[in-house]
């Protein structure tokens, strides 16, 4: 119950795109069509759900004081903290490689249509984020921790389509010339932003 209460939460009302607005800069230039917008977002997810607990890992095994008591006395006051954000980003940017060599293999369209914005989910601010509200809120174990990463993936999963969908509809409405483009997407991801705030009051 436990994992379904940290998912619930990370897609609705700790969101990351509509809560904390990480990870905008894919999400404003991918959002054009429903089909590109699917494919960053699952690999958004993946990403998510396989680094979290990846550096879950690492957080409490070798990089906080005292995660190295396990090699032996001599290390139970090693501290490694401080290089926390680099070995999260280098595991992060391994994933990312992963991501798009399996893209470019098995969906070469695709792949052409992410262009340079797959290789940028290594510096993505959401996929960072993930692994720092990870670091920050200290969860129990790494079940509670892939619960986040994935339930964050599935929020900016939800958030990118819902954006891609309402992207290709507004191209046949009549919008005025000064907000067409990123103007009325800004202004629609504010409304969404504040339609995702009602989430607020679940009591999970």
């Amino acid at each position: 119950m436990e994992y379904i209460n940290i998912i619930v939460k990370a897609i609705f009302i700790e969101n990351m795109i509509f809560a904390y607005f990480l990870g905008m800069c894919s999400y404003l230039a991918v959002s054009k069509t429903v089909k590109t917008g699917v494919g960053l977002g699952a690999a958004v997810i993946f990403v998510l759900g396989i680094t979290v607990p990846v550096n879950y890992l690492l957080e409490n095994y070798v990089l906080k004081e005292g995660a190295l008591s396990w090699l032996g006395p001599q290390f139970a006051e090693m501290d490694l903290s401080f290089l926390s954000f680099i070995m999260f980003i280098a595991i992060i940017a391994s994933m990312v490689q992963l991501v798009e060599m399996a893209v470019e293999k098995f969906a070469p369209a695709l792949y052409s249509s992410l262009g340079i914005f797959l290789p940028l989910i290594a510096v993505n601010c959401s996929i960072l984020g993930g692994a720092l509200f990870m670091q920050e809120r200290q969860y129990a174990n790494i079940g509670e921790a892939t619960a986040f990463g994935i339930g964050s993936g599935i929020g900016w999963f939800l958030a990118i389509v819902a954006i891609a969908a309402i992207r290709e509809k507004i191209r046949y409405s009549s919008v005025p010339a000064p907000l067409r483009g990123l103007g009325i997407t800004f202004i629609i991801t504010g409304l969404m932003g504040i339609a995702f705030m009602s989430f607020m009051g679940i009591e999970l």
